[in-house]
């Protein structure tokens, strides 16, 4: 928004100026639904003379004083910033404020459970939301120490990154007044509060270092008896005891709160000793083991940032990658080799590299370390290059530089830099001293660049099928011409009786537009021959004419899952990239799905499926498509084991794919009871599923998704039945949907999120075509009149991709063409837009060759 954003230089330049020391921040929240009360005593040395200002977004500024001396707010408060002048080297600043709730997840969140009327409050802070909380030099590289003294109903939890005080009663026992003590130096946007009737269990672990953490969990009530918070401790003490020792630096807070809050926008958030997760991980009703074992790694990813990120953190955003990318690598390993979840990589495989794989091959594809000008750079790169990618070319680097050595300078690189801030550079020096490798030229190239690789096998034999000759040759995208090194196995396999299995595996290093492995000359040729088995490696792997008429016949007999993950993956790039028809593609998948035993790989892999269906076939052939699929997926449903994974996917994907009266009715009589299938359960979120399916085949009506709220009048119910609602295909609930979404700004965050994945539905493609000339009417004022999340939530859910059509993509370069001077990241939004329907169009003429 105007006035709100930040750029790189300014941070720079205010860096040089000042360095801040304390806060101590008093909040009053017992001021009503609207506003709290926020006063900050902030600490900081300067060059005397100089000028720079604090970071504030505020109903109302009461008072500013800096040194004692009064500022008039009306002359110094501008936008979300305040002036300060003639600085001392010690500096004492005091803002008394009024500062607003949000319902958008996005800085101090304000919730009202529909079910019991109580109030819940958490703050979301990164990228620049503290300053909506109290006024703050919002950057990474400003750290301090900080203070909260939280004013609340006496009868509230209140947490923060501290551990929780006694409260102080005031007003006959109604409030109460909890003081903090600070913090350790840390940066303003892991910093936390997190207040509510919110229900708790405890628990402790012994840190390496010898001390007792206290471990909590919290949820809300009317959730809290779904809430598994002994499994939830478990896998804590392994994250911890695996971390610990791996690297050799003990936990560095006090204490490790997991707190579930509701209309929370991501996974989770990693402040420090505080962490915040979405309610998706409260299992109300069964969930797929693709979400249970996401709830671990997210558990582990943010235990990682503890230490990546928390304790160590990026000096400006552009390094945002060694938070995150580290934190998704060390989670994947963590949860492989500490829990049950010993095929995390298979999962990271579909769908963490799946994300980066696409990422990647957008026009807004970036490098690893990214350029970031300013804070709307930012917002738009907590993507697929920066989580998914930069885990990918770290497992990559582990592999080559060897994982101890990796461990070792990790270890390292903590020590030297606690509690303080690091660049690239910072790290690699310690991964030189650990491995003995140089590393400047790999980091050139794989963090420094962008776009992804294709490798390919070149091989020949001799006429008893001995291999005379194995290569591989690696090209590049022309606007990402870098060829790079690296690190991977070659597998073969050989059918054995129903199993196609690995019989010979090989690790070399790759690089160059040609590699020759002489060490697989002279065997005998298999029947499917396997780049970069077993995952080291980043890069889209192409098989051989042989091994890919293998691979089809026999994907769901190659015995190892991550394998098969391989081959899943391999096969829908080659889909999206339109080298093989859409169509080929879903007889791929309904011919081999049924057997998949890997939760993770099943889901991606069915996304994927209807994906091809509605947008890459065809459109002669589409509403054929759609309907053998739907039909497929109901066979396979019927033939799946009672109460299995498989069965539950199944269904759910046959519910959001309906075509014919038929369909709709299974699904009806599915969710009444008249029909029944061994082992499936209706329950709540399921029904609710089931409905939304209905609503967009329009088999139900807006009575009955009102009947369903009544039935289940909570925030999830509120969710289903906003995003059914959006998902009838008439005119007039489209109308109302769209009216909801941009004629007013009242929405709460995941009210947003839901009506527009409603409005979109492929199924409504009679009705949309109608809203592309609106779509675009409104991208600007709503970017410039929203916060950044219901902005992104907006411009990204409601374009209406699933036309995929010539029309649509015309309209979108239209678009930008005329708009030259728009927000780069809103063009950069848009831009990924148009790439989808460009690449649907492709995908769709090479399926009409077939």
């Amino acid at each position: 928004m105007p006035g709100e954003n930040l750029t790189r230089h300014e941070a720079q330049e205010r860096r040089a100026v000042i360095d801040t020391q304390s806060y101590e921040v008093s909040l009053d929240l017992t001021k009503g639904p609207e506003v709290f009360g926020s006063r900050s005593v902030v600490r900081f040395s300067a060059a005397p003379g100089g000028s720079t200002f604090i970071d504030l977004i505020a109903r109302e500024v009461r008072e500013i004083s800096l040194n004692g001396e009064q500022i008039d707010p009306n002359e110094a408060f501008r936008d979300s910033r305040i002036a300060l002048n003639g600085l001392q080297t010690e500096n004492v600043l005091i803002v008394d404020a009024d500062c607003l709730y949000t319902n958008t997840g996005e800085g101090l969140h304000r919730f009202v459970d529909p079910v019991d009327d109580e109030v819940y409050l958490y703050s979301q802070f990164e990228v620049p939301d503290s300053r909506r909380m109290f006024a703050v030099f919002e950057q990474p590289d400003l750290k301090a120490t900080f203070q909260f003294t939280v004013t609340a109903p006496a009868r509230w939890t209140v947490v923060s990154n501290s551990p929780t005080p006694e409260p102080i009663l005031h007003d006959e026992g109604d409030t109460a007044t909890w003081g903090f003590e600070p913090t350790p130096r840390i940066s303003s946007y892991i910093t936390a509060l997190i207040a509510g009737p919110y229900e708790s269990t405890f628990s402790e672990l012994t840190s390496a270092s010898g001390r007792i953490i206290p471990l909590g969990v919290y949820g809300r009530r009317s959730l809290w008896e779904h809430l598994d918070a002994d499994y939830i401790f478990d896998k804590t003490r392994e994250g911890f005891a695996y971390y610990e020792s791996k690297f050799g630096v003990p936990y560095p807070f006090a204490k490790y709160d997991q707190l579930f809050v509701p209309e929370f926008n991501a996974g989770a958030m990693e402040n420090a000793g505080a962490v915040t997760f979405t309610e998706t991980y409260v299992f109300r009703s069964k969930v797929t083991d693709a979400v249970k074992e996401r709830r671990v790694v997210t558990i582990l990813h943010e235990l990682a940032h503890m230490w990546f990120g928390d304790l160590v953190t990026m000096k400006w955003w552009n390094d945002l990658w060694l938070n995150e990318s580290f934190a998704e690598w060390a989670s994947t390993i963590a949860t492989a080799e500490a829990t049950e979840w010993s095929q995390a990589w298979t999962t990271f495989a579909a769908m963490e590299k799946t994300w980066a794989y696409r990422q990647d091959q957008l026009p807004s594809t970036h490098p690893i370390v990214a350029e970031i000008n300013d804070l709307e750079d930012v917002q738009v790169n907590f993507d697929g290059i920066t989580y998914a990618k930069g885990g990918s070319v770290l497992k990559q680097l582990a592999a080559w530089v060897g994982i101890d050595a990796f461990f070792a300078g990790v270890s390292q690189y903590f020590r030297k830099h606690a509690w303080g801030n690091t660049e690239l550079g910072d790290l690699l020096t310690e991964l030189e001293s650990t491995s003995g490798r140089e590393l400047s030229t790999w980091a050139r190239k794989w963090l420094e660049t962008a776009g992804v690789n294709t490798l390919a096998p070149v091989i020949a034999e001799d006429t008893a099928g001995t291999i005379t000759r194995f290569a591989v040759t690696q090209t590049a995208p022309a606007d990402y011409p870098t060829i790079r090194p690296h690190r991977l196995g070659i597998g073969f396999y050989n059918l054995d009786g129903d199993a196609l299995v690995r019989t010979h595996h090989v690790e070399v290093d790759v690089d160059g537009d040609r590699t020759e492995i002489p060490a697989l000359q002279g065997l005998q040729r298999p029947d499917m021959v396997l780049l970069n088995d077993k995952d080291l490696a980043y890069a889209k792997i192409r098989l051989d004419d042989r091994s890919l008429a293998t691979a089809i016949e026999h994907l769901s007999d190659i015995s190892d899952p991550l394998a098969r993950s391989l081959v899943w993956g391999a096969a829908w790039d080659q889909t999206r990239d339109a080298e093989s028809a859409a169509s080929d593609y879903i007889d791929l998948v309904l011919g081999n799905i049924g057997r998949e035993t890997e939760s993770t790989t099943v889901r991606t892999t069915l996304s994927q499926l209807l994906l091809a269906a509605s947008s890459y076939v065809a459109p002669a052939d589409r509403t054929a498509a759609r309907e053998k699929v739907a039909d497929g997926l109901w066979a396979l449903a019927q033939q799946a084991e009672s109460g299995s994974d498989s069965q539950l996917q199944l269904v759910t994907a046959f519910a959001n794919t309906l075509v014919t009266a038929e369909h709709a009715g299974i699904v009806g009589r599915l969710r009444s009871g008249e029909e029944t299938l061994p082992g499936l359960e209706i329950d709540a979120d399921l029904s609710w599923t089931l409905l939304v399916g209905l609503a967009a085949a329009g088999a139900t009506d807006a009575a009955a998704i009102d009947a369903a709220l009544v039935n289940d009048n909570t925030s999830k119910g509120a969710e289903f039945a906003a995003q059914a609602r959006a998902a009838l295909p008439d005119a007039e609930a489209k109308r109302l949907a769209w009216a909801s979404l941009i004629d007013n700004a009242d929405l709460p965050n995941t009210i947003v999120r839901s009506t527009a994945l409603g409005f979109v539905h492929p199924s409504s493609v009679n009705v949309l075509g109608e809203y592309i000339e609106k779509y675009f009417d409104m991208l600007v004022p709503i970017w410039e009149g929203r916060t950044y999340q219901i902005a992104d939530y907006l411009i990204v859910g409601l374009y209406p991709r699933s036309l995929a059509s010539v029309e649509l993509r015309d309209a979108t370069r239209a678009w930008l063409s005329s708009n030259q001077e728009a927000a780069p990241a809103l063009r950069r939004l848009v831009h990924e837009n148009l790439a989808d329907v460009e690449r649907a169009l492709a995908a769709q003429s090479r399926d009409a060759e077939d």
